[in-house]
């Protein structure tokens, strides 16, 4: 029976390896671990000169980018919306994660939230490839924890047969959606609202 003891690393594609490994040091102090480079693909012996870099996220987590120069320039499916394929890494707590704001804001990256997620708080922001960070804190009780996993396969089964959100747990996102129709700026929009990072 197959047992896995964790993610090893996760990989994907970037535009330029330097400059990826130069965003993930310099903003997310992230350790460059190894680079590997071939003409060819090891597994599939396919002519295809790459770069792989690999970066320490921390806990033996490894996150890898590609460098294929010899491919077509990279894009993202067209037709799955830009928040949906993410990354996300976890920070201590919300003292954490709003010191992080405030670090990628002053190294000028465009940063989204904090978002209530109930369990979670978190903030979004992009990569030079393109590809959605996001960096969270938990902040879910044992007993909220335990509720989701026992209404899990309850959502699950339901959305298979309806295609609608069940809402057996709307209680994540109220404080949330409830703060969207505060007036958070003197116009009632909320400060977020039309970011690109929606």
């Amino acid at each position: 029976m197959i047992k896995l003891e964790q993610i090893h690393h996760v990989a994907y594609r970037c535009h330029d390896a330097q400059q990826t490994v130069a965003f993930y040091q310099q903003m997310l102090h992230m350790e460059f671990l190894v680079a590997i480079a071939e003409d060819q693909v090891p597994s599939t012996k396919e002519p295809d000169p790459y770069m792989h870099v690999f970066l320490d996220a921390g806990q033996g987590n490894i996150l890898a980018f590609f460098e294929l120069p010899t491919q077509p320039p990279m894009g993202r499916d067209p037709n799955t919306p830009a928040w949906c394929q993410h990354i996300a890494f976890r920070v201590a707590d919300e003292a954490a994660l709003l010191s992080a704001k405030r670090e990628l804001i002053d190294n000028g990256v465009e940063v989204l939230g904090p978002v209530d997620h109930g369990i979670i708080r978190s903030i979004y922001f992009f990569d030079p490839n393109g590809h959605r960070l996001e960096l969270t804190c938990e902040v879910g009780s044992a007993a909220q924890l335990a509720e989701l996993k026992r209404l899990a396969p309850i959502m699950l089964e339901e959305w298979s047969r309806t295609k609608k959100a069940p809402r057996h747990a709307d209680w994540l996102h109220a404080k949330e959606f409830a703060s969207a129709t505060t007036a958070d700026s003197p116009d009632g929009i909320p400060d977020d609202a039309g970011s690109p990072h929606e």
